[in-house]
Formats: structure tokens, sequence, C-alpha cells
């Protein structure tokens, strides 16, 4: 796979109460990726963006929800979630933080 298209894959980390709940108990980190992406390109791309070994990698559609603005009814995109295992021992962090 090319460098370009692993970039690509990863759109943003999907922070929430669960996601981080995962992350302490199981070293589960979640992404919201590209629809047309595949586990191999996942796991290259989490591994050639942020240096660390991937275990596992589980995929789910997320289906938009119908929402109502008005009159008009609308519905927001379907968009693909990542599950990503890491080795025991790697770690992801999204803040930033250095610590002295």
């Amino acid at each position: 796979m090319n460098q370009e298209r692993l970039m690509k894959v990863l759109l943003s980390p999907h922070i929430s109460e669960k996601t981080t709940r995962l992350a302490d108990n199981n070293n589960q980190i979640t992404f919201k990726v590209l629809p047309n992406a595949t586990k191999q390109e996942i796991k290259s791309a989490v591994e050639f963006l942020f240096k660390v070994n991937v275990t596992g990698v589980q995929v789910m559609n997320v289906k938009g929800k119908k929402r109502r603005f008005a009159q008009t009814i609308g519905r927001r995109k379907d968009w693909k979630k990542a599950y990503v295992t890491l080795r025991e021992g790697d770690d992801i962090d999204f803040a930033g933080a250095e610590s002295a």
C-alpha cells in the first residue's frame, strides 16, 4: 500500500465515554475511517502514523440519524468506525501533553 493512501484512511479519532472506557480497559482506540477502508489498510495506517503494534481491527458501519429542522426532514451521513486493539504496553496519546 502506498503512503499517500495510508495518510488518508484515518479521518479522526472518535472520543466518547464508551471509547475512553475501552481505551482504559481493553487497550482499544477508536477512529472514524474512510467508508471504503479495509481492515488491513486501517492496521497499516495506524502502525505507520503512530509507530505502534496493532493486534486486531474491528470495523462497524454507523448509519446516519434522521433529523428534522422545521418542516424539512434530513439525514446525517453514514460513516465507518474502526476499533483498533493495540499490543500490551503500546499507547496513543491524543492530548499530546508533555510530561516533565
